[in-house]
């Protein structure tokens, strides 16, 4: 799930994991080579964090939830060499 604001050439994104079975959560992402950064709870327990983007650009990216890689619902998916698939966001 998904919140994004856009400002001229810049977005606010705001990914939401809302399985609050999860334990750990990371969203990695083409923005930053897919290096995981951690997921913040909230008291409802869904996983969230906020990032700020570059619009006019796609992005390729995943939730990690207890070493399990998942994909947002809410958007199309590619398969990806490694025989997974990641959510496509295009700003």
């Amino acid at each position: 799930m998904l919140k994004i604001t856009k400002r001229g050439k810049k977005a606010w994104v705001t990914f939401t994991l809302p399985d609050s079975t999860v334990e750990k959560a990371f969203l990695k992402g083409s923005w930053n080579g897919w290096k995981a950064e951690a997921m913040k709870r909230k008291k409802s327990g869904e996983f969230y964090l906020m990032k700020i983007l570059p619009t006019d650009t796609r992005y390729e990216f995943g939730y990690l939830a207890d070493g399990e890689w998942r994909t947002d619902e809410e958007l199309p998916d590619v398969q990806t060499p490694f025989g997974s698939r990641n959510s496509v966001l295009e700003l």
